[in-house]
This record gives structure tokens, C-alpha cells and sequence, in this order.
């Protein structure tokens, strides 16, 4: 599934954006009429280019002039404003003025630029289709439309851009209204989920596809709860009346803020004035993404000269070799290693990450350990008797008890048995292309709760009874769970159970220096998943055996690693094959797992309990390409080169698109006439 990369630059999030109307005492209640004052005038057809003999002198007559209005400040600054409190309330408001004002003059830069080029844009069957535009037709589009500025934008957005725009206002008023109801609901239940500490989420759940768009979408404000809402999803436990007092409340804040007028038609959202301008901003919005995506396809035909990204690629190698030259000036570029930050060169070997899933000592064997007092040897064998009684469990409770229950019943698919029965993220787990959620990347999901989760229906509760497992029950459930989703184990394995918990506390020194702790002893296990000719540039694309081990992991982290700073560490910690700031148990079990190559798993103890580390990525010798660039691969998703390519695709159209856009209103600032006499009441509010 491709991502959309649009761009919205020099504008401010949409009022509903970002939870309207939690309260500001900074505002009395102004007048509808002191509210509807135009703060600020932009029209760029009196800008040089428009002249005669400009570039866009055929379209002078075609720009209208847009208005910012006072009302659109304030909207502005409920939205973003209040969390701003380190500007005065003058400074405050001229900046959010003069970001509406650049919004207003790059869209009607937009117009001009596609009114002379046309433009290319999606069509309602997910094709591009290539589209001119005309004065005339724009000028009949416009004498036709009640209001001039939302047709202004209309006109040159397709359906599906429309359609796209109404959906992402219709769900910004649904998010408000879910979120006041529930509040309601839960006093009216005299209950708070807040006290529910939920155990960590991977990232990318309830993630939604910023493609998707319902045509049947509709805002819910509690009335004719029967009828199809499209795909909007009414909040757990909400009734008609929780909403219609929700949609009271949003009523009422609109109203006290000058945004709606006494005596207008509140039964139909859509028929009110105010969301006609938050369409129009969304339509707006529209335009300048598309203007940011014509810049894009320039940008995709630069980069797609022959031999231009490998170029890059190697001055980029190049220069990481030559700067790279030591551990220290390496190790905390190598630490940041995402996706879409790239370490190419390595000035050694020895270098890797490592996820690491913690089974911890319960809290009365931590305090046994913390207290005892014998020599080290001694608490070496003392700590392994701890051990060998320690037990974990599935971490996951939360993900059912929480404010919302990702549960899900598992199919006869899934990893577990006939008495595990349920999976979780089933949105994400189940997306298709063009479907409304994306799929969960570096996560497996098969994985069932490790435990039975009893629902009762009358008391609404769970009653849960998880499996407490050993370290060998966790090797077993690990090695075929990976096995399960088609992997391979190496035979050749480490295998140091048998007498393990038996040591004498020599045992755990080395033997030609009896003051020296061997931390090989140490080690438990150690095994290998056997992926022929592992491949760096394969480790995020999914299906890939690489990416398929590491999900698998992953999710097996999220299940019982109570090392939650791991989390969401997809690749894992990095290790380096120096002297590290690890406890050494763990040192020695990370840099061991490096040393196997990626795909190498150890299991070692220390005094917070069993640590099991798998390596995900190790660096195998100096001074070579750690990744390779391949343009077959550039658009297939998730392998490296298709990363490179975006990455650098993206940062040369947000500085291509801000050059310009800059461009844009240094080069029409003229065009624009503020009015700071209409603004005195808001330049001299005290902000709090």
C-alpha cells in the first residue's frame, strides 16, 4: 500500500483539528458582527506577474479577492493558540493572521499556476487523469455558486478531492463530539478509564489510510440514531441522549464564540455557516496539496535521470566513510538507524542491534536478590535458584481493559491452540489496499493472548487466567511460533540447560583466572533463525523472511518483555563490540548475539531477570555498503532502496515546496492589506 506524502505547508491545523472547545477565559463574548470584520485582504491579480506581458496575465480577472475574517483568528487560536502562551496575545495573533494569509496567497498562486498548466489528479476509479481548466469555465462555475470562495477552490478539485476534503471535516466534527461524549459517559457510569495504565501500543494501530475517504460518511449528533452513518463507528456505551447533549455542548461553545448566530438551523450540521467555512479551509487545504503534488512529479522526474539516486548514494557512502574513522564518532549516528535514517558505512565490524525481551524476577525474589548479602560468587548460585522458579506471563490484559478493547476472536489460522483464542488490532490486521486502516508493519498478529479471556456479557467484564511460563516454555513458544510463520531453525544450537541451575559459584570465573567472571557461563541458550543470504535491504518489507523474523519477535516483545523503553524499538537496541553501559550479563549476551549475524538469538540472565536478545541487523565488515540501492526496487515497498528513494524524494519536495511557497508570498506580499485597527481587542487580551 503506498503511502500518500502531501505536503501543507505555511498553513495551521483545521479548527476541530486538535479537540476544540476544552474552554479559554481569555475571550468575553463578542458580537456576531465584531467577529465578521476582515482582519486581512489578499489578492495576488494585481501582483507584476498578472500585468501585462506577466506570466498569468490572462487569469488577472480570475482571482477573487479572499478575505481572513476575524472569526478565523479566533477559531485559529482555540485550536492552537492557547497552547502558544509564551507569545503575547499581539504577537500571538499576528502570526496566526499572517499563516492565513500565505495559505490564501499560495492557493491562489494554485489557481493561476493551474489554470495555465492543468493539472493532474485522481480520478473516482483510483486512476490519474490529466485535466485542463479555462477562464470561462471558471468564471460560469463561479456565477453559478452561492459562495464564491468555496467555489473558487471547488472548481479545480476533482470528485474525489471533494469527496476527501467533506470526509475529513464530517470525521473532525465526529472526533469532537465522540470525545465530549465520552466524558459523559463515563460520570454517567461513575467510572474513569484513566486509571487503567495501558501496557504499550505498537505503533500504527487504528492508524487510518490518509487516502481513505466514505462518500456515506455523516455526522452523528444523536438524532435518527437509525439511520447509516457510513463508516462511523458510535462510541462504546453511547446513547442518543449522551449525544445530543455532546451536540449540545459543541453548539453552545460555537455560540459563545461568535461562530455560529442565534436562530440558525442547528438540526442539520452541514446546512450551518460554520461548516461551510471549515469545508472551505478544507477545500483550500485541497489545493495547496495539490499544487505541493505537482511540484512532486517534477521532483520524480529530476531524481529519475539516469544514474542521479545512485550518485547520491555513493557520495553519501563517501562521506560516512570518510567521517566514520572511529567507534566514537560512529556509534550515535549507528544508534538513530531508523527507516528513514541511513547508516551506510561502518568503520568496524562488530556493530548490530538487538531486540531485547525482559522475563523479570517477581517482586519478591528482586527484594531476595536485592538483600542478600553473600559474596558475588555466592549470589551468582543464589540467583540461579531464583531463576529456575521464575515465571512470566502475557503482558497483554490491557489491550482488553482498556478504553477500548482490541480484542479479537482468533481463526483456526492463528499461533496457540484451541484454548487460546483471541488476537487483537483486527482493523489493522485485516486492511487491504485502499481499505480505510494500514496494515500494522513489524508485527506478525498472530500470536494469540497466552491465557484464557473470559468476557461476561451482564457485568461487562473480563476474567482473565494467563499461563505462567518458564524460560524453556519461552524458547518453546518462541521457536515455534517462528517456525509457525515458516522460518527455519538452525540445528546448530547452544544448549546449556542441562545442569545449569547446578553450578558451583567457580563455575562462573574463568579458569585460568579464578578473580576474573567468565560471562559465557552465562549463557543459557542460544539459537539461530536460518535466512539464506540475509539481506539488510529487505529487513522492513513485509513478507520478507528478514522482516518476518523481526515481526515475529517483536510481537513476542509486546506480549512479555517488561522492558517497555524497547518497545516500538523495532530494530532494538544497538550494541557495539566495545565496552558498553550494559550490565554485563547483558553485554556479553547482546554482543554474542551479534557475533551469530542477524537472526542469532541468546539468552542470558542478570539481576532483573531473563533477558532473551534476538539481532536484527549486524554489521559484518568495515568499510562495505551496509545496504544496496537497486532502482528495480525503488517502488517495491518496505526494501531499502524503495526507502532511499522516497526519503529523498520527500526532503527534496518539502524544500523545493517551501522555497517556493516562500517565493510565493515574498513575491506577492504586496497584494495583501491588513487591517491591525480591527484586531486591538485581541492584541491587548491577557493570555493565561
Amino acid at each position: 500500500m503506498k503511502k500518500s506524502k502531501k505536503i501543507i505547508a505555511l498553513s495551521l491545523t483545521s479548527v476541530l483539528a486538535c479537540g476544540l472547545f476544552a474552554g479559554c477565559d481569555s475571550f468575553s463574548t463578542d458580537t456576531l458582527k465584531n467577529m465578521e470584520q476582515i482582519v486581512a485582504e489578499v489578492n495576488i491579480g494585481e501582483g507584476e506577474s498578472f500585468q501585462e506581458g506577466g506570466e498569468y496575465a490572462a487569469y488577472a480577472g480570475s482571482i477573487q479577492t479572499s478575505y481572513v475574517y476575524k472569526r478565523d483568528l479566533i477559531s485559529q487560536y482555540l485550536s492552537n493558540g492557547s497552547q502558544m502562551s509564551n507569545y503575547s496575545a499581539k504577537d500571538l495573533f499576528t502570526m496566526i493572521r499572517e499563516s492565513l494569509v500565505n495559505r490564501k496567497t499560495i492557493a491562489q498562486y494554485a489557481m493561476a499556476y493551474f489554470l495555465k498548466n492543468g493539472a493532474t489528479e485522481e480520478s473516482e476509479d483510483g486512476t490519474s487523469v490529466n485535466r485542463s481548466y479555462s477562464v470561462q469555465e471558471y468564471n460560469d462555475y463561479l456565477a453559478a455558486s452561492k459562495d464564491k470562495e468555496l467555489a473558487s477552490y471547488e472548481y479545480f478539485l476533482s470528485q474525489t478531492e471533494r469527496d476527501r476534503a467533506k470526509y475529513s471535516v464530517r470525521k473532525m466534527v465526529n472526533n469532537t463530539l465522540d470525545s465530549q461524549e465520552k466524558n459523559l459517559v463515563e460520570e454517567e457510569e461513575e467510572k474513569s478509564n484513566s486509571s487503567v495504565s495501558v501496557r504499550t501500543l505498537p505503533t500504527g494501530v487504528d492508524g487510518e489510510n490518509s487516502d481513505y475517504y466514505d462518500k456515506d460518511y455523516k455526522i452523528y449528533t444523536g438524532k435518527n440514531p437509525e439511520l447509516n452513518y457510513g463508516s462511523y463507528e458510535k462510541i462504546e456505551g453511547g446513547k442518543p441522549m449522551t449525544r445530543k447533549r455532546a451536540y449540545s455542548s459543541l453548539l453552545s461553545n460555537l455560540l459563545s464564540n461568535g461562530l455560529i448566530e442565534k436562530g440558525e438551523n442547528v438540526t442539520d450540521f452541514e446546512s450551518l455557516d460554520y461548516f461551510t467555512m471549515e469545508l472551505t479551509t478544507a477545500y483550500e487545504n485541497a489545493l495547496i496539496n495539490k499544487l505541493s503534488e505537482a511540484f512532486e512529479r517534477e521532483e520524480e522526474e529530476r531524481l529519475s535521470r539516469e544514474g542521479e539516486i545512485e550518485a547520491r548514494f555513493d557520495q553519501l557512502f563517501e562521506t560516512q566513510s570518510s567521517t566514520f574513522v572511529d567507534g566514537s564518532t560512529f556509534e550515535t549516528t549507528f544508534g538513530e538507524m531508523s527507516a528513514s535514517k541511513f547508516v551506510l558505512s561502518a568503520p568496524n565490524a562488530g556493530y548490530g542491534y538487538v531486540i531485547n525481551i525482559l522475563l523479570p524476577f517477581d517482586s519478591s525474589a528482586s527484594e531476595q536478590l536485592n538483600n542478600y548479602s553473600g559474596l558475588e560468587g555466592d549470589k551468582f548460585v543464589y540467583r540461579a535458584q531464583l531463576l529456575k522458579r521464575l515465571t512470566a506471563i502475557d503482558q497483554r490484559e490491557t489491550w482488553f481493559t482498556g478504553e477500548t478493547d482490541y480484542s479479537y476472536d482468533a481463526d483456526e489460522n492463528a499461533f496457540g491452540g484451541t484454548d487460546r483464542n483471541k488476537l487483537f488490532f483486527e482493523d489493522n490486521m485485516t486492511a487491504v489496499d485502499g481499505g480505510k486502516y494500514e496494515l500494522l508493519e513489524n508485527y506478525y498478529g498472530k500470536y494469540t493472548y497466552n491465557g484464557k479471556a473470559e468476557y461476561n456479557e451482564e457485568k461487562e467484564t473480563y476474567k482473565f487466567t494467563p499461563n505462567k511460563i518458564d524460560i524453556d516454555d519461552f524458547i518453546d513458544e518462541m521457536e515455534s511460533y517462528l517456525q509457525f510463520a515458516g522460518l527455519n531453525i538452525s540445528d546448530n544450537k547452544v544448549d546449556n540447560r542441562s545442569g545449569y541451575y547446578d553450578k558451583a559459584k567457580t563455575d562462573y570465573y574463568d579458569k585460568n583466572n579464578p578473580d576474573t567472571v567468565d560471562y559465557s557461563s552465562f549463557l543459557y541458550y542460544k539459537g539461530k533463525v536460518e535466512i539464506a543470504n540475509f539481506d539488510n535491504n529487505m529487513i522492513y518489507c513485509a513478507g520478507s523472511d528478514e522482516n518476518k523474523a523481526m515481526s515475529v519477535i517483536n510481537e513476542l516483545s509486546f506480549a512479555y518483555n517488561t522492558d517497555t523503553a524497547g518497545l516500538n524499538k523495532y530494530l532494538g537496541y544497538a550494541v557495539s563490540p566495545y565496552k558498553t553501559d550494559f550490565v554485563k550479563e547483558f553485554e556479553f549476551a547482546a554482543q554474542e548475539a551479534v557475533r551469530g549475524g542477524a537472526g542469532t538469538y541468546t539468552i542470558a540472565p542478570s539481576q532483573y531477570g531473563w533477558h532473551i536478545m534476538y539481532c536484527t541487523f549486524a554489521v559484518t565488515e568495515a568499510k562495505t555498503p551496509l545496504f544496496t540501492y537497486h532502482a528495480e526496487d525503488k517502488d517495491k515497498e518496505g526494501t531499502f532502496s524503495n526507502q532511499y528513494y522516497e526519503s529523498l524524494k520527500a526532503s527534496a519536495i518539502e524544500n523545493r515546496s517551501k522555497d517556493i511557497q516562500t517565493q510565493i508570498v515574498n513575491n506577492y506580499a504586496a497584494c495583501v492589506t491588513v487591517y491591525d485597527d480591527r484586531c486591538e481587542d485581541l492584541f491587548n487580551l491577557k493570555l493565561s
